[in-house]
């Protein structure tokens, strides 16, 4: 019994020396394993006499449970302790500056485009989308332009062949959206593109541009609806200050057709050089749609009425940013495009 007890205190003394785990595991395996001298003590039972075994059977488990429970709590103490370690060596600074991950930025028509279909679709509209390689039928004479009609010259067309061609607007995709309903209101849709016309590129015109064309087809349709909604699109897109006043104009698939103009946001209406000393700048396009449109696309004109309007994105951009020149929007200049990192 009392090699047991030295072997303890030999034990408790090799357990509190270990620096780091290993040598731990090393003292358990020492002193718990089947080589260790308690194991090599317990065999000196065979030559005891019945009473002594019981007792030195009882202190050698307890030396055993008290060294097993000594290496546990050193094992623990250690563990923490190379955690510790470990977490001070692999410390970051979060308060230093952390690098800076260039990152892309929507295109200034994206932004417009996104900001046009949040405002329509949170007035109940959808986004309806077509081909942009048309056929003559659909660009034009589903939208009152018959072959030979002059208005047809307005819009100088690339032709593919006779009856093909690159879509001068988005109109055409109303035509669809109206024939697949089968002459069945409602209709609230919105149908922004890109849309291609031979013209000469300059500051202000472009043979390839984008644009946002709107259509509602319901009973019980006026002009007060087609104003208010412009009004809507008006201050939502240039500020709550802006005024609209409708021009008369003339389109072949609109009766009437106004021109849509807002007050200028540079001088407030009083004239300025950017709206010419008017205090109005031109915006868009609109009116109620013809009832001949509608009657070709499959609607009865005494029971359906509808408003329509057009909306040019570089056109509006440029007066929502004060830019100058439409070219800037294809140079594919960073310095310019980085302008709009926090507008998306």
């Amino acid at each position: 019994m009392d090699e047991l007890l030295k072997i303890r205190e030999e034990a408790i003394r090799r357990i509190k020396e270990a620096s780091n785990l290993k040598d731990l595991n090393s003292v358990r395996v020492s002193y718990l394993g089947k080589k260790s001298p308690i194991q090599a003590a317990m065999k000196s039972m065979k030559t005891m006499k019945q009473e002594d075994r019981a007792s030195f059977g009882k202190i050698s488990n307890q030396v055993k449970q008290e060294i097993a429970k000594a290496i546990e709590e050193m094992k623990a103490n250690l563990e923490e302790a190379e955690m510790n370690a470990r977490l001070a060596s692999e410390r970051i600074d979060i308060t230093l500056p952390s690098n800076v991950v260039p990152i892309g930025s929507l295109h200034p028509i994206s932004v417009v485009k996104d900001e046009l279909e949040e405002l329509f679709l949170g007035m109940g509209y959808e986004v309806a989308e077509g081909p942009e390689v048309e056929t003559d039928i659909f660009n034009f004479q589903y939208m009152n332009l018959p072959k030979g009609h002059p208005a047809r010259d307005m819009q100088d067309t690339f032709y593919i062949d006779e009856n093909t061609l690159m879509r001068t607007h988005t109109s055409p995709v109303q035509a669809h959206v109206m024939l697949e309903k089968e002459g069945k209101g409602p209709i609230k849709v919105i149908c922004p593109g890109k849309v291609y016309r031979r013209d000469d590129d300059d500051a202000t015109h472009s043979h390839q541009f984008a644009q946002c064309e709107g259509l509602v087809i319901d009973k019980n349709i006026t002009m007060g609806d087609l104003k208010g909604t412009l009004e809507v699109f008006a201050k939502h897109m240039f500020g709550e200050k802006r005024e609209i006043r409708l021009r008369p104009s003339y389109f072949p698939f609109t009766e009437p057709s106004v021109e849509v103009d807002i007050s200028c946001m540079n001088c407030g209406g009083k004239g300025c050089n950017i709206c010419k000393g008017t205090g109005w700048i031109e915006v868009l396009g609109a009116g109620m749609v013809n009832p001949h449109v509608l009657e070709m696309c499959g609607f009865d004109p005494e029971v359906y009425q509808g408003f329509a309007f057009g909306i040019g994105l570089e056109r509006c951009a440029m007066l929502k940013y004060g830019m100058d020149n439409i070219r800037d929007f294809f140079n594919n200049d960073l310095r310019f495009l980085e302008q709009f990192s926090r507008k998306g």
